[in-house]
């Protein structure tokens, strides 16, 4: 199950902006600086971000067919901003996991509510 989109408009417009000063530097929380795939304009998305073995995991709860997901794609990489630290990403790669094991346990139990199978994975560089 995707999240609706009547819910991706209403964080985009509300929710994210008053996010968007604490996101940095709270645990499991980040924000994603892009390029946007054809206007070249920069974005700044908070979102969960989860550490990996060489980078980081977003689960994609709107699915893989969110602007943000298709602008990192398209650009092969993008910035985190994710505790006071700003890491460069590349390589990123789409993966559907049943399993959710790029998740931590908790986070991985309520995506599995969420129905949510679909992430983003991407390299630190």
């Amino acid at each position: 199950m995707v999240l609706p989109e009547g819910l991706a408009r209403f964080n985009r417009v509300v929710t994210n902006r008053v996010a968007k000063p604490f996101v940095g530097w709270l645990p499991g929380f980040g924000l994603l600086v892009h390029k946007g795939r054809r206007s070249g304009r920069e974005f700044r998305t908070p979102l969960s971000v989860f550490r990996t073995e060489d980078g980081f995991a977003v689960a994609l709860t709107y699915g893989p067919g969110a602007d943000w997901v298709k602008n990192v794609l398209a650009a092969g990489g993008a910035e985190v901003i994710t505790r006071r630290r700003k890491y460069r990403v590349v390589d990123p790669e789409l993966v559907h996991d049943e399993s959710r094991r790029s998740m931590p346990t908790p986070v991985r139990q309520f995506l599995g509510l969420l129905d949510v199978q679909d992430f983003l994975l991407v390299k630190r560089e």
